[in-house]
């Protein structure tokens, strides 16, 4: 008898052994052996952690063994079983290498490939090409486009976490329960107390600190101490939570008509406000999306108020941004006017805390929900629609949409739904949200993804003229990294950018993404066609980056810029000011959010900040699915080179009060997850 050895390896997630019996049968270009029982006598086999080996013996020799397939059959109750990689060994003491990383769940069979990477027109022979074609139309099955709501990204067909497939939904549910994460973090902050004081104002400024004394960070308690200041303000656009949305301003828009006489006081350089602008040092922040949106009205009890601002930035001599000149709204005229440094110190107070209002909105829906969760979740579908668990891309891709589509269900379930969390205390809550993400679907573009971009579409990709600007200079670093990663990948499986158009799951994937996910909109300009291993590195490049280094930039630090709420106030109970004069501190403090809703507001930028446990970091890659030689060489390139954009990073910010580490890559995941 000729003798194979069978190794099998357990996943080491909860409940991820089994005690159900596991058949397997390999699969030779000569022959097939018999259906095998894995099984050792007076031995727990398929713990979980455990790695495995069994003999399977055939009465000749296989030839070059193809496929594994495994089957699993209940024993006694229904018990699910994560299986890593099953390893094979020849008679002649070959090792071959069967990734499987999926969850087989009731009585199931799965049949696997070697852990070889190879593109469609790789493969030769009709059984591999038909098991190929098999794996895509169980997928297509599987995973399928809905559209939550109108004008959205598509997303999956599922309504709640537990109807996903199960290789896609978390390991413990309870862990990424909103519910419970916000009430459990609502209690490790001490606010609980106040979770319920609807309606109920704070007394002063300094009351605000009985919800936020408990958990002080460095940056969150200098945000507390300065945000005051105008440079506090004007700093935040360029490194907070919202780096994005900060442009140059080479001409004013009409519909904001500030003069040089009114900002003259504020300008350094005995130059006027226009021959500013002209030197690079005028910028401009509008956030005209907002204009137009329902503002929420969940709670009879108390109005909320929603504003669309526009916001004059100035350079001054020692390159600190400070606002000159704020419109609370997007049309000119006597009940719209301009608010100034020199106005009173209320007047100017609340006007800044205005456009940080709007700003937490446009942060919270389109930098955060839309231009990174929904967009990584729209690439994670079709690359599960398109493309088989061989194909490199495939290969390339999946740690880098790990839990992406299982935290969107949930966020879709308890999050951003009707009557959900979103509901309780952020002024877009009640339905404008979907209004918000609707109207920024119509300014979304592929080439808006792609980071150098959209630095240089905004006009601030100059180091000289904005030198603390370390979320466009550790962007540029960590997207050159990727980018490299990438375009060494691509190259080690497509010799020519023919063989790129030749790749019809490449371009199935492609297309999937334009016509499906983003719905064949004619403004987003995403490419159906794929024809050069340029493009596809950095297509591939734009999915990477979105799902790990732009997600972290904006996401995990949420607590730092917005646990004190004066300075990133969900909603406001008082509708915009209309004209100088009116503002006090009384007026400023009806006007911020009350107790019960800044207490819901802490909760949920601090369990948005928190890191998943075991999370996996950019460039960490523990699931072995390439096994080739070249591509683990460039992961270790890849490796060293953001090891030293960290050790870099670390450097800058010693001694700094306000250090900037979101983009650092020992704190960027590799998924969306949170």
């Amino acid at each position: 008898m000729i003798c194979y050895t069978v190794t099998v390896s357990t996943g080491s997630q909860w409940f991820a052994g089994t005690d159900d019996y596991i058949y397997i049968t390999l699969v030779g270009t000569e022959r097939c052996s018999e259906r095998t029982l894995l099984d050792k006598p007076l031995y727990n086999d398929f713990e979980r952690g455990a790695v495995d080996s069994y003999d399977v013996r055939v009465g000749e020799n296989l030839g070059e063994i193809v496929l594994v397939k495994i089957e699993k059959k209940k024993y006694w109750v229904q018990d699910d079983w994560y299986c890593r990689y099953i390893t094979v060994k020849t008679p002649s003491g070959d090792y071959i290498e069967f990734p499987c990383f999926r969850w087989l769940v009731g009585d199931k069979e799965v049949v696997l490939r070697d852990g070889i990477a190879r593109l469609p027109q790789d493969d030769k022979t009709s059984l591999v090409k038909q098991h190929r074609q098999k794996e895509l139309e169980t997928r297509r099955k599987t995973y399928r486009w809905k559209e939550w709501q109108p004008g959205f990204p598509m997303s999956i067909d599922a309504d709640r976490h537990r109807d996903l497939p199960r290789d896609i939904q978390f390991d413990s549910e309870k862990g990424v329960d909103f519910v419970l994460n916000y009430s459990k973090a609502i209690e490790n902050l001490f606010v609980n107390q106040f979770m319920h004081m609807f309606q109920s104002s704070w007394s002063d400024f300094g009351d605000f600190e009985k919800i936020f004394v408990r958990i002080k960070n460095t940056i969150s308690e200098y945000v507390m101490q300065h945000w005051k200041e105008d440079f506090m303000f004007g700093y935040q656009f360029l490194n907070g939570c919202n780096p994005t949305v900060i442009r140059k301003c080479t001409k004013l828009p009409d519909k904001f008509p500030v003069t040089h006489e009114m900002v003259s006081v504020s300008l350094e350089r005995e130059m006027t406000l226009e021959q500013e602008m002209e030197a690079g040092n005028i910028y401009i922040v509008d956030y005209e999306l907002i204009d137009g949106i329902s503002a929420n009205t969940t709670d009879p009890c108390t109005l909320q108020y929603l504003a669309a601002p526009i916001c004059l930035l100035y350079k001054n001599a020692r390159n600190k941004i400070l606002p000159i000149a704020i419109q609370l709204c997007q049309t000119p005229g006597e009940d719209a006017p301009i608010f100034l440094p020199t106005d009173s110190q209320y007047d100017w107070l609340l006007a800044k805390i205005w456009v940080r209002s709007a700003d937490f909105q446009h942060h919270q829906t389109i930098t955060h929900l839309l231009r990174t969760h929904l967009m990584t979740e729209v690439f994670a579908i079709a690359m599960y629609r398109q493309l088989p668990a061989v194909h490199p891309v495939y290969k390339l891709l999946i740690p880098h949409i790990r839990f992406t589509i299982a935290i969107n269900t949930k966020a879709r379930e308890q999050l951003i739904c009707e009557c959900g969390i979103f509901d309780k205390a952020n002024a877009t809550g009640g339905g404008g949200h979907v209004q918000l993400v609707q109207k920024a679907m119509k300014t979304l573009t592929f080439r808006s993804l792609c980071f150098p971009d959209m630095i240089k579409s905004r006009g601030v990709d100059k180091k000289d003229e904005l030198p603390t600007y370390f979320y466009r200079d550790d962007g540029y670093r960590v997207w050159e990294a990727t980018k490299s990663f990438v375009s060494d990948v691509v190259h080690i499986y497509y010799n020519s950018d023919e063989t790129v158009q030749e790749d019809e799951e490449i371009q199935a994937f492609i297309k999937d993404v334009c016509s499906f996910g983003m719905q064949d909109f004619d403004h987003c300009e995403f490419p159906k066609s794929l024809k050069t291993r340029k493009e596809l590195t950095e297509y591939l490049t734009v999915v990477v980056f979105t799902a790990s280094a732009q997600h972290a930039a904006v996401n995990f630090g949420q607590y730092d810029w917005c646990s004190w709420i004066p300075n990133a106030p969900s909603t406001m109970r008082r509708p915009p000011p209309n004209q100088k004069g009116l503002a006090d501190v009384n007026l400023i403090i009806e006007s911020l959010p009350d107790r019960g809703r800044s207490s819901w507001h802490l909760g949920a930028v601090w369990a948005l900040s928190q890191y998943q446990e075991n999370e996996l970091y950019l460039g960490m890659y523990p699931d072995e699915r390439f096994i080739e030689k070249p591509v683990k060489e460039a992961m270790e390139k890849f490796r060293k080179q953001l090891a030293e954009i960290t050790s870099s990073i670390k450097k800058r910010n010693e001694g700094k009060r306000l250090p900037y580490y979101n983009m650092s890559p020992d704190r960027i995941p590799n998924s969306v997850a949170v």
